[in-house]
């Protein structure tokens, strides 16, 4: 199968839709199917080269979106239509659609080639934090481009009914990956947990980006409790004032591939804040690591987390139950371990290959739809 995979977002960037599109090109290798990426050029990116990718990726020219340089808008031009075209795809993949997402749909309409798009970011609530506004206009463009696809797919129930409440037509569930080998309880590293602890008796953690969506300010009771020390892994346009704010927080930037995987596996409580995950792949990278979560009852995180087996759901934005479940898990390492042995045995099936198969069924089911509308 000859595929073209459309993504707002490809490595070195790092965010769920860049890794997500990066582990879909790997799986279709893997696969003996033929892939090309194509994706916006600028930041890290380089401007030819695959950069970890197993297949081609042809980059289109962008600009950073204001008060957010580290996410790329893509410019209009015909780089992609002809990238699409050139490669002859039986199936076009839309990772996170919006702007070169829906130039890619266009162009998938106009050479009459079937589109999954799948959908990763709440881009309406992102409107109205990075621009002022505009929420009903970001759902008119995406009820636009997903209502123009022959599928959709949704990471979690939460954003599923998200999308089927907007109007969006025929919207399937499709979750994450994991790479359960590498986020493993077995990179817990004492010497590390201690460097960070520096003598207190429990570690908790936040990974993710520092932006405002993300609300990393609820740490702040939590990193005043007693015997806790607190560390922040990230970076993002909030980490300035995050760091004036939150003095009791240790920040460590970014950290990636098995530094951070050491890092999750040495935490005895992972906490994650931010109430508008369409999943929350760091939530499954904790819990593959054999920690227990916090994390706020609302999207994602509800169909990943099992309250009182696995982490905790608390009220999203209340900074006083993010502390409270700290706290609780705190009294108890017995409970901790037996949270965290639950929440790996949760995932540790859930590996990009056993997803990648999952994608592939939708491909053919579209394939297949659209076979049997032809005849």
């Amino acid at each position: 199968m000859r595929v073209v995979i459309v993504t707002e977002s490809f490595p070195p960037d790092v965010n769920g839709v860049a890794r997500c599109a990066l582990e879909t090109a790997r799986h279709l290798v893997r696969r003996g199917h033929d892939p090309l990426v194509i994706a916006p050029l600028g930041g890290a990116a380089p401007a030819t080269g695959t950069y970890d990718s197993p297949c081609p990726v042809v980059r289109v020219p962008s600009m950073p979106l204001p008060g957010y340089p580290q996410v790329r808008i893509a410019l209009p031009g015909r780089r992609l239509s002809a990238a699409l075209a050139g490669h002859r795809p039986d199936l076009v993949h839309l990772a996170g659609p919006f702007v070169l997402g829906a130039r890619g749909m266009a162009a998938a309409a106009r050479l009459r080639v079937p589109a999954v798009a799948v959908y990763q970011t709440d881009l309406g609530r992102y409107a109205r934090t990075y621009l002022g506004g505009g929420t009903a206009t970001a759902w008119r463009r995406l009820r636009a481009v997903h209502g123009a696809a022959d599928r959709t797919l949704a990471p979690s129930s939460a954003a599923l009914l998200d999308l089927t409440e907007h109007g969006v037509p025929r919207v399937h569930l499709w979750p994450r990956g994991v790479d359960s080998t590498r986020f493993h309880p077995g990179r817990r590293d004492a010497v590390l947990r201690s460097s960070l602890t520096a003598g207190r008796e429990l570690l908790v953690g936040y990974v993710g980006r520092l932006a405002p969506e993300k609300d990393v300010r609820l740490l702040a009771e939590t990193s005043r409790l007693p015997g806790v020390r607190t560390v922040v892994i990230g970076e993002g346009p909030s980490a300035a004032g995050l760091r004036a704010a939150l003095p009791e927080v240790r920040f460590l930037g970014r950290r990636t591939g098995d530094e951070l995987a050491r890092l999750y596996a040495s935490l005895d409580v992972f906490v994650h804040t931010g109430p508008y995950e369409t999943f929350c792949q760091t939530v499954q990278e904790a819990m593959a690591s054999g920690v227990p979560v916090v994390a706020p009852r609302a999207g994602g995180p509800v169909d990943l987390v099992d309250h009182g087996r696995t982490g905790l759901l608390v009220t999203p934005g209340d900074g006083s139950a993010f502390r409270d479940a700290v706290r609780f898990l705190a009294g108890s390492a017995e409970l901790r371990v037996r949270y965290g042995a639950a929440a790996r045995r949760a995932v540790a099936d859930r590996t990009w290959e056993a997803v990648g198969d999952q994608l592939l069924g939708h491909y053919e089911d579209v394939l297949a739809d659209r076979t049997a509308v032809a005849a």
